[in-house]
C-alpha cells in the first residue's frame, strides 16, 4: 500500500472511529465507545504508517536509491 493510501485510510478510520466514540458516550454504549476509541487509534496508526513511508522514500530519493527491496 502506498503512502497516500494509508493517509487517507487512515483520516476515514481516525474520522469514524472519533464517530462512534462519540455517540458511544453520549449514549452511555461503552461497547461502541470502546470500539470507536479503537478504530481511532487504528486510523492514527495508518496515517503515521503513510508518514514513515514518505519519509523513506524521501530519503532513498536523496541517496539515489531505486531499489525498493530495502
Amino acid at each position: 500500500m502506498n503512502s497516500n493510501k494509508d493517509k487517507l485510510k487512515g483520516s476515514v478510520n481516525d474520522a469514524v472511529g472519533s464517530l462512534k466514540e462519540g455517540v458511544g458516550r453520549a449514549t452511555s454504549n461503552n461497547e461502541l465507545e470502546a470500539e470507536g476509541s479503537i478504530q481511532k487509534t487504528k486510523g492514527q496508526a495508518q496515517k503515521l504508517s503513510g508518514a514513515v513511508k514518505d519519509v523513506f522514500n524521501k530519503g532513498k530519493d536523496l541517496l539515489g536509491i531505486k531499489s525498493n527491496k530495502l
